[in-house]
């Protein structure tokens, strides 16, 4: 009965539920881009050179110089639109199981700011409306990473948390670097930053957010669910 009591081992039966669907999430957004990109064949997809929108461009031709034509854009742009979705909906259900006090919370929010923009880059495709396309990847990078260091932070107090809290901070970290590259146009500076070129140093921004909530999400599932009545008589007989 003593281990029924130790702060933290149980979660919500509403947890596990979300830990899969950000698993069913990420899977579903990997398969749907690789199948995608092996559409391609005029030209030929790179993975350096293409940045992920490139998946979702409506019409063939020159994107911001990239030759892009993507048949199977609307796959792209709907796997995108589901992982914001699946994102948003699996936070609601593990809420309760995450980092808590100010930075766990700054942590969720910013997890909630960037399901809503991979939502709008699914719905707003990059030649069909840049300006909305880039605002909404913003969030989504931009908050994906931020949400990584906010939780990385709060973990280190956190006992349910604190073995993964060194592993989220540094996927946040170099998922921030990354961002400052592209915004920077790194990819223009040659030598290792040119063949990392931008759709490299682009995947480097969104990876970390896919990792860490595969690897988060497992970690909810190898946690019992709450069970009440045994939690309640350990602590009365304590």
């Amino acid at each position: 009965m003593e281990a029924a009591a130790e702060p933290g081992r149980y979660v919500r039966r509403s947890v596990h539920p979300g830990a899969v669907l950000w698993i069913v999430g990420v899977v579903e957004f990997v398969v749907a881009m690789a199948v995608v990109q092996l559409a391609w064949t005029n030209p030929s997809y790179s993975l350096t050179q293409n940045v992920i929108s490139d998946l979702g461009a409506v019409h063939c031709g020159l994107q911001s110089g990239r030759d892009v034509c993507s048949p199977l854009h609307t796959v792209f742009n709907v796997s995108v639109v589901v992982v914001g979705i699946l994102l948003i909906a699996g936070l609601w259900f593990a809420y309760s199981a995450l980092p808590r006090g100010r930075w766990g919370q700054l942590g969720s929010g910013l997890l909630l700011v960037s399901g809503l923009g991979a939502i709008g880059v699914g719905l707003n495709p990059e030649d069909v409306r840049l300006s909305l396309h880039l605002l909404s990847a913003a969030l989504a990078f931009g908050g994906g990473n931020l949400a990584l260091v906010a939780y990385g932070i709060a973990m280190r107090s956190d006992p349910r948390w604190r073995r993964l809290a060194s592993l989220t901070l540094g996927l946040g970290i170099v998922g921030l670097a990354a961002f400052v590259l592209i915004a920077a146009r790194a990819y223009d500076w040659g030598g290792v930053f040119s063949a990392w070129g931008e759709g490299g140093i682009e995947r480097t921004i969104a990876a970390p957010l896919f990792v860490w909530a595969a690897i988060a999400a497992i970690a909810l599932l190898r946690r019992p669910e709450f069970a009440p009545r045994r939690v309640e008589a350990a602590r009365s007989g304590s």
